[in-house]
């Protein structure tokens, strides 16, 4: 690894150079970035794993600013035109701008206005005007004019070509321009006046405009979103006078007649050349910076949602409400698994009310059902109020209504067709519904999760990026929940540390000739799983009711020993030390300290005793909504009502009031008191009451307040 990329890494990130370093190291190796979290902490000062994450990102770019350095120096040098001081000056810098900046001058270029005019034979007569050093310029001028220079104004012309593009290509004239863009630059976006009648949902941007270093990112990608779908024109432009003032300043000598000609040039370079180029590149630094922040909120929601509460094992009747096409009915054992299904019409046209009651009481008692899942899409709400007032059960029997998106995308998928051959869509749909009750993160991780509806502009933003950020959100829930190596989906074991799509299926292939795993040991004998894969995966692969109870924990098999060696410290056997909290308290930690192995891995051994394999998220609960309130037209300004946080932005958070219709919770209607971010606020999926503080039918947005609804 390059020492100054460990530098330059440990510097951004304020940590040591070791811990930067070791990490490297690790990554390079294979290790994942989970796996490095929970069982390299020695190596790595216990860094967790936002900051992996970081040292790989800004260490993969930093690998393709070598590239592309490379090819700079390759290019020039082919030129003949690398010398020793252009040569360090390409090899100091690690500033990606800077880069281009030194190698522009030599860039392969098309056909310019200063290229044309050298072949005319004016570079001489540029030269002379650029040192401003003569008064009479159209003498000197006289000197050049020839077939391909007809007049005086011809070859001034041509020379200020010239003396343009030596400007433009000047380093000092690019970071002046973009001095001013950082400190004055402002977003100016109009409508485009044909098409004023289409552009409705863009009209806070007809006429906008707010200076580039406070536009917030969602804004700023709002105003893109309606430039790229042909609504809207976009200027990034600083002061034009300043950055002209600027340049004068740096280029302009004297008051000679040759100084008004680079006067007269200066305005065109900065017009002509730098303002697009410095404009162009600006508009991809703030869209880039949005697209982050876009992506980060994405993410950070996407954690959240992976990480809601399971309702855990139970049996489970889910419904995929409809009206005309009638409810779509499932019957689910504690696994998953389905049992049964049938459609009901209790709603209009049918409304076979009553039957359709009697037939879900029949279902619950037949198939022993313990709790109702009903899909929050269309009738749903009437269908949460058709189950909980008009059908009679003979015992206590909970209702939750579940988010249905991306059921829609799971059910028409692959992956669902593998696993229901012989069912439609509509099937495939409610079971979905009922499985992401009893375990969100395993039924969510089958999904494409720019399906899940939990993101903001998401389809505006680098998706290259915002997939592997993505990627990496899932792979981190996954892994911080522990899977059951036996029970898992091929989906699931995918995400695991150190598996992948391939060895998923190898384990799904051994459990169906095999049978189940009886310990970790047996891992070993997939196919192609070898020590490396075992190495990443076997912390994070758990085996219920295992002969050794270290193999149902986070435990990882490289530590067993050390496990053992407190149970044989303390006369009693491993399931004693989880067993009983007086004999975890009498060990010493300090004892059992090694080379390889040292307090944060120790103090995490003790941990998972204390509760093997526990399940880091909390428990569902029941939300209801307001029993008035269907649709928008029930909704009246200062009512409060109950609701559930559907997705957060950074400009507020959305908020299901039961109304088909997601109302929002602007940032400064969030809490009494100044909001940062309202993911500080609020959670994914959190209950909320909320005032209803504007109702807008044209454009169908709800306006929601917390800080008032108490």
């Amino acid at each position: 690894m390059n020492s100054k990329h460990i530098e330059i890494i440990s510097a951004e990130l304020g940590i040591f150079g070791k811990q930067t370093e070791n990490t490297v190291m690790l990554l390079a190796e294979g290790a994942t970035i989970p796996f490095i979290s929970r069982y390299r902490k020695e190596m790595t000062g216990s860094l967790d794993e936002v900051l992996i994450a970081k040292i790989k990102d800004i260490s993969e770019k930093l690998a393709e600013l070598e590239k592309r350095r490379e090819s700079i120096l390759s290019a020039v040098e082919k030129q003949g035109k690398l010398t020793d001081e252009l040569k360090l000056k390409i090899e100091s810098t690690y500033d990606p701008v800077e880069l281009e900046d030194f190698y522009l001058p030599y860039k392969q270029k098309k056909e310019t206005r200063a290229i044309k005019a050298k072949k005319k034979g004016l570079e001489p007569l540029a030269n002379i005007i650029f040192k401003q050093n003569i008064n009479d310029v159209e003498s000197e001028a006289l000197k050049y004019l020839n077939d391909d220079v007809e007049t005086v104004e011809d070859a001034l012309q041509g020379a200020r070509d010239i003396i343009a593009e030596e400007i433009n290509e000047d380093k000092r004239a690019r970071d002046a321009v973009r001095r001013e863009f950082n400190y004055s630059a402002t977003v100016k976006s109009a409508v485009i006046k044909t098409k004023k009648d289409e552009a409705l949902k863009f009209k806070d941007y007809f006429e906008f405009e707010e200076s580039l270093k406070k536009i917030p990112s969602h804004r700023l990608l709002a105003v893109f979103r309606g430039v790229n779908e042909g609504f809207l024109r976009v200027k990034i432009h600083p002061d034009e006078d300043k950055c002209i003032e600027k340049l004068d300043g740096i280029f302009v000598k004297g008051d000679t007649e040759s100084a008004e000609q680079v006067e007269i040039t200066i305005d065109d370079t900065y017009k002509r050349l730098l303002l697009p180029s410095i404009e162009n590149e600006y508009t991809k630094i703030s869209k880039e910076k949005a697209d982050l922040e876009a992506i980060k909120v994405f993410a950070d929601n996407l954690r959240q949602l992976l990480l809601s509460p399971p309702l855990g094992e139970k049996r489970i009747l889910a419904i995929d409400p409809a009206y005309r096409t009638g409810c779509k009915i499932v019957c689910l054992d504690e696994n998953g698994n389905l049992l049964h299904n049938e459609t009901i019409y209790p709603h209009p046209p049918q409304k076979e009310t009553f039957q359709a009651a009697k037939k879900v009481a029949s279902l619950v008692n037949s198939y022993n059902v313990e709790v109702i899942a009903v899909g929050n899409g269309t009738a749903s709400r009437e269908t949460e109020q058709f189950v909980r007032q008009k059908v009679r059960f003979d015992r206590d029997i909970k209702v939750f209504v579940v988010s249905e998106d991306g059921a829609s995308v799971y059910s028409a998928s692959k992956v669902a067709r593998d696993e229901f051959p012989d069912y439609d869509v509509t099937v495939r749909g409610a079971v979905s519904i009922g499985r992401r009750l009893a375990d969100p993160l395993a039924e969510l991780v089958k999904i494409d999760p720019k399906s899940i509806g939990v993101g903001q502009y998401q389809h505006d933003v680098d998706q290259k990026e915002l997939q592997k950020s993505l990627d990496t959100v899932v792979e981190s829930c996954v892994n911080a929940v522990g899977i059951d190596i036996n029970t898992a989906s091929k989906q699931l074991l995918t995400y695991v540390s150190g598996l992948g799509e391939q060895l998923a299926q190898n384990i799904i292939d051994y459990r169906k000739e095999k049978g189940a795993f009886k310990s970790r040991k047996e891992f070993s004998k997939v196919k192609r799983l070898g020590d490396k894969a075992f190495e990443q995966c076997a912390g994070f692969l758990r085996i219920r009711d295992a002969a050794n109870p270290l193999d149902n924990s986070a435990v990882h098999p490289e530590s067993y020993s050390i496990v053992e060696k407190m149970a044989k410290d303390n006369n009693v056997e491993i399931n004693d030390i989880i067993k009983l909290p007086e004999i975890r308290k009498k060990i010493n930690l300090k004892d059992y300290v090694s080379d390889t192995v040292g307090l944060p891995t120790l103090t995490d051994i003790i941990k998972e005793l204390e509760k093997p394999g526990r399940d880091p998220r909390k428990q569902a609960k029941v939300f209801e909504f307001s029993k008035d309130v269907f649709t928008v037209d029930d909704l009246n300004v200062g009512m409060v009502l109950p609701g559930i946080v559907t997705n957060i932005t950074n400009f507020g958070a959305f908020v299901d009031v039961g109304v088909k219709q997601d109302g929002l919770v602007h940032i400064s209607n969030l809490k009494d008191a100044y909001v940062k971010n309202p993911a500080d606020v609020v959670k994914l999926h959190q209950h909320v009451k909320v005032k209803v503080i504007s109702i807008d039918m044209v454009r169908k947005r709800i306006g929601l307040s917390m800080k008032d609804a108490e």
